[in-house]
């Protein structure tokens, strides 16, 4: 790749803090400073949640997503029948 453009495949991969998100990395900032037992394991807690939902190849947005259509539901009283959404993914 004599160009220098071979970068930009890279640009959407998401940021890691050693095998986690790099999201979780606020919380071992957070244990570094207030050093509590309590911070310890939340820090440990949300590593975990993290690591949960990269098993089932979901990022953190996308689980906030998924999160909110099921909290949700299908329902939009706002739109008229024919607009509203259809569930796409059932959860088979």
């Amino acid at each position: 790749m004599a160009d220098g453009s071979w970068h930009w495949r890279n640009s959407m991969k998401t940021v890691r803090f050693f095998i986690f998100d790099a999201r979780a990395g606020f919380f071992v900032v957070l244990v570094l400073v207030h050093a509590r037992l309590w911070t310890l394991l939340l820090a440990i807690g949300v590593m975990s949640v993290f690591y949960l939902l990269e098993r089932k190849s979901l990022t953190f947005p996308a689980a906030l997503r998924a999160g909110r259509v099921w909290l949700i539901g299908s329902r939009r009283p706002a739109w008229i029948y024919t607009r509203r959404r259809k569930l796409q993914d059932t959860g088979s």
